[in-house]
């Protein structure tokens, strides 16, 4: 009987459950569906009567309508059926496609300056018929979620990866340097900086990268503390900074602007980003897709250890 009623469930259903947890209200949510709020409601009413239990508290008083714990337990489940369906829409789009068509590709500011340029004008060669769209972020998480969403095929990202259905390649180790003002003790005495030595000053950061995030936490597992005194997600912002002499920074080599004479480039000790290029494992990748993959491999291939092409 319960699998009977089960067999009823429909992903309207799911869609107004997911859109009451995030709105708080049945309002909110049918405003944001572009349903009633009847209908709703009763896409609650019918859904709790399939599951068999209270899925959303009603008590009066409640400035927000809240979910019940069996709420957020069907909730965990209708998040992960949603993004399969979303990526089972992708995936037919791709096998639609073929060698045509749209590769949808997630990047950040350090990839796109430097990896990018040879990829493209290699792989624009090699598939004239398929358009590439490239969407930036500098949160790789956010464009592992896209992927997972089947919004983007491909993305960038930073090792290790979050839980998830994901694969990847890895592409790219990036080593990380020390970046100083030209002329500073940090570029002028004769041995390479210690890391602790190099901790005692002020050092300039990035804010929401993920690699910076892993390798300021990989410092402090040794005992030592970052004195960031400024954080910025734009390359230039801050080699312009440690250029002025307001700090010094710790960067992946790829993020540097060699060309700069303001500054210069000293090892660090500690360990190398590591770059990837990822996908969703349960999805299937287009021929483009394969290739592209290929593609990444090849040029990075090309990268020198340094980080510089």
């Amino acid at each position: 009987m319960l699998s009977d009623q089960w067999t009823g469930l429909e992903l309207r259903h799911l869609h107004s459950l997911r859109a009451i947890a995030r709105t708080g209200s049945f309002h909110a949510a049918a405003d944001s569906l572009d349903y009633t709020q009847s209908a709703v409601s009763q896409h609650l009413a019918s859904l709790e009567a399939i599951v068999g239990v209270r899925l959303v508290d009603r008590r009066r008083g409640r400035r927000r309508v809240a979910l019940t714990e069996a709420g957020e337990l069907l909730l965990r489940h209708a998040d992960a059926m949603v993004a399969r369906l979303d990526a089972a829409r992708a995936d037919l789009r791709a096998y639609a496609s073929g060698a045509a068509g749209t590769l949808r590709v997630g990047t950040y500011q350090s990839v796109g300056a430097r990896i990018l340029p040879a990829l493209m004008s290699r792989y624009s060669a090699a598939w004239p018929d398929v358009s590439v769209e490239l969407h930036e972020s500098n949160d790789d998480l956010s464009l592992l979620r896209l992927v997972e969403s089947g919004d983007l095929d491909l993305t960038f990202s930073v090792l290790p990866l979050p839980d998830g259905p994901f694969a990847h390649a890895e592409v790219l180790r990036d080593p990380y340097v020390l970046l100083a003002a030209v002329g500073s003790p940090l570029a002028t005495c004769k041995a390479a900086p210690s890391l602790a030595t190099v901790l005692e000053g002020p050092l300039i950061g990035f804010g929401a990268c993920r690699s910076n995030q892993l390798l300021e936490a990989s410092i402090r597992a040794h005992g030592l503390e970052p004195r960031v005194v400024f954080r910025s997600d734009d390359n230039g912002t801050i080699q312009g900074l440690v250029a002025s002499g307001y700090g010094a920074a710790m960067l992946p080599a790829l993020a540097v602007d060699t060309d700069d004479p303001r500054v210069t480039t000293r090892p660090l000790d500690v360990p190398a980003r590591q770059i990837a290029i990822a996908w969703h494992r349960d999805r299937h990748r287009s021929p483009a897709a394969e290739s592209f993959v290929a593609t990444v491999t090849e040029v990075c291939a090309g990268i020198g250890q340094d980080g510089i092409g």
